[in-house]
């Protein structure tokens, strides 16, 4: 006899009339209110969220058997060209893909997620952002014109919230290894017909065993596999102290992408991690001035998770049909991206170098 599935909730429609217009409200970065760009008005928001931020059991998830308030259907599209999957507004009918400037046709489809607990909100308004970004792209040796001007422009960024996982578990370890002392033997060679003592080192090694353990809290994982991991890694630290119970106030005139990397695929990345850390642990424990491991056994309780969203204002320019993307943390300001080159600025530079050579090389010839 098959169980019945639990029913999910339905894909909401978040919406924020103005108060005075009628116009949409949008979340204003780095104020805890909403804002009317149409005439102005400012709504702060209250503070009747649930204060806590609440994990959930990661086997009851891979079990499906999470309740049904912490899963919903979202209404989102993929972009064809890079696989990115966001929600659009319901008016939108066609629109650039915030991740790689593709135009995007909107063929919304229904998916099945996980709801978001936790989001960090924006804190840097889109005038800072380009900022950052102008000032980052000023700094590019070789890069094309175009590339440098595209943010002086005023070209609109877009602000997204990119999903985490974030995983905790509490682990316990015992190992098996060596502890390697090092010291110093004296022993005399012939050199040249005379006798030289020479100093060698050696390493001596003793078997060792024990445990370590460590409680591995807020392990983060991207969740996206729209932009390159090297960028958005190198966006961090973030400060997830600063996490807010998730409201959808937050994202009122942001987009945000919906998870392609799966929980148990997180997961498997955060393991990685934590094993990087205990193995870590286990050379420290060992001691002496040389370690070896011959073997690690890590008992993992408690896993624990939580899906996350960290705000990310992007822009994607395309040069000789190529994308090249930027991000900027929306929290810190800090910029990462791809770049293109100019070959007329590199062939220019290379042509210098050696115009400079031959002047020097015939002005040193011509004195001596």
């Amino acid at each position: 006899m098959s169980e019945t599935p639990q029913p999910q909730a339905p894909a909401q429609e978040h919406r924020f009339p103005c108060d005075q217009c009628g116009a949409d409200y949008r979340f204003a970065p780095g104020h805890d209110s909403l804002i009317c760009d149409f005439c102005g008005n400012e709504r702060t928001l209250n503070d009747d969220v649930e204060g806590a931020i609440r994990e959930l059991d990661f086997r009851d998830a891979l079990n499906a058997a999470l309740p049904a308030s912490e899963t919903e259907d979202t209404r989102s599209t993929q972009c064809p060209n890079c696989a990115a999957v966001f929600e659009f507004d319901p008016a939108i009918h066609a629109a650039e893909c915030p991740f790689c400037a593709t135009p995007v046709v909107t063929d919304t489809g229904v998916n099945r997620q996980i709801k978001p607990k936790a989001v960090l909100p924006f804190s840097l308004d889109e005038n800072t952002a380009r900022d950052a970004l102008s000032d980052w792209l000023g700094g590019l040796w070789f890069a094309p014109n175009g590339v440098k001007q595209y943010a002086r422009k005023g070209r609109k960024l877009q602000g997204t919230y990119v999903p985490y996982w974030t995983y905790d578990a509490d682990t316990k370890s015992r190992y098996s290894g060596s502890r390697g002392t090092v010291y110093y033997t004296t022993r005399t060679v012939m050199r040249d017909g005379k006798r030289t003592q020479v100093r060698e080192q050696k390493v001596r090694w003793t078997p060792v065993s024990g445990r370590v353990a460590r409680f591995f809290d807020d392990i983060l994982i991207l969740a996206s596999r729209s932009l390159p991991k090297k960028y958005t890694d190198a966006l961090e630290p973030w400060d997830l102290s600063e996490l807010e119970p998730y409201r959808p106030e937050y994202l009122a005139g942001f987009r945000a992408e919906g998870y392609t990397v799966q929980l148990d695929e997180g997961y498997s990345e955060a393991r990685a991690r934590m094993d990087r850390i205990i193995t870590r642990d286990v050379k420290f424990d060992i001691g002496g001035d040389r370690q070896r491991i011959h073997g690690i056994e890590t008992a993992i309780k408690d896993v624990t998770f939580k899906h996350i969203l960290l705000p990310v204002w992007l822009a994607a320019y395309k040069y000789r049909g190529k994308s090249f993307r930027f991000v900027i943390n929306g929290r810190t300001g800090r910029v990462q991206g791809e770049r293109p080159y100019s070959a007329w600025k590199i062939t220019f530079a290379v042509l210098a170098v050696a115009v400079f050579a031959g002047v020097a090389g015939y002005y040193i010839a011509q004195n001596q």
